[in-house]
């Protein structure tokens, strides 16, 4: 991903936030919270870059589908596949138009039908419109019907359009549930860093050692008797890492990628970050 000004604004203000909070509420309650905003700032632009880039591929496979429906059309009508793509120059195709716009100026400056599409499907970037153009390709050099092959192009992106709005249909009631279960376990650790962690404070074991003196054994528990603040810090690792690993579960089911599930990782994680720093700062 190319760094635009709204990455370097976002990596401005998020310095500036970190800044401010080192200097003013170092040893304050907030200070956690604040390095939070500054996470959600410096990493709003990226995701966002992330989620405009899937929709933008969504949208030219779309339009391809049209596109190659227009060209079997044209095609079948008599007019070959070169001059086909130079009349369709001027017709809007969305996303798309430049790409074919820049493929039809190609072929009428002579450059080969087959190196063009090649050139198209880089340009694009999308999977799917890289399978059909190949399929495309080869069939304009084996000199076949191009008519049917384009035909056959225009069904297949279909369906896996298709295909993938019915999977993302499907798995919507999963998703939530893996919202919800996770919102749900977020409440389950806050109710144990608040309430129950607390009330053990003064609960002690055989020997004269209490749990705390025992916990102070644990992964980032430091000193000779750990406080329930320190007992509570493992919950944070827990939901930061089960709130990354769930959004790419949810990504891949929902959309088959794991690019997919970046968007849904990053909600999860800042929203338990957020709710958890949170909660000790103003609670």
């Amino acid at each position: 991903m190319k760094l635009g000004k709204t990455h370097l604004i976002g990596m401005i203000f998020a310095l500036l936030l970190i800044l401010v909070d080192v200097i003013f509420f170092f040893n304050d309650k907030i200070f956690f919270f604040l390095i939070g905003i500054a996470l959600v700032v410096l990493a709003l632009p990226f995701v966002a870059g992330i989620i405009i880039e899937t929709n933008l591929e969504r949208e030219k496979n779309e339009r391809f589908l049209e596109f190659s429906r227009n060209l079997a059309e044209s095609v079948k009508s008599g007019t070959p596949i070169g001059q086909s793509i130079i009349n369709m120059r001027s017709k809007n195709f969305g996303s798309l138009t430049g790409h074919i716009q820049k493929l039809a100026n190609q072929i009428s400056l002579g450059i080969p039908i087959n190196q063009s599409f090649q050139i198209f499907a880089a340009d694009i970037g999308s999977n799917t419109i890289q399978r059909a153009v190949t399929l495309i390709r080869e069939a304009e050099l084996a000199g076949g019907q191009i008519d049917r092959i384009l035909d056959s192009v225009a069904k297949s992106i279909y369906q896996i359009e298709k295909l993938k709005k019915e999977r993302k249909a499907a798995i919507y009631n999963l998703v939530v549930q893996g919202y919800i279960i996770f919102f749900i376990f977020i409440g389950i650790m806050l109710i144990m860093q608040f309430k129950i962690l607390p009330l053990t404070a003064d609960i002690g074991s055989l020997g004269g050692i209490s749990s705390f003196d025992r916990a102070s054994e644990l992964p980032g528990v430091t000193g000779a008797r750990a406080t329930p603040e320190q007992l509570a810090r493992p919950f944070l690792y827990l939901l930061l890492v089960q709130g990354t690993f769930t959004g790419f579960a949810v990504g891949k089911l929902a959309e088959g990628s794991m690019k997919a599930g970046i968007k849904h990782s990053f909600i999860l994680v800042i929203t338990a970050f957020l709710i958890s720093t949170g909660a000790k700062a103003f609670l």
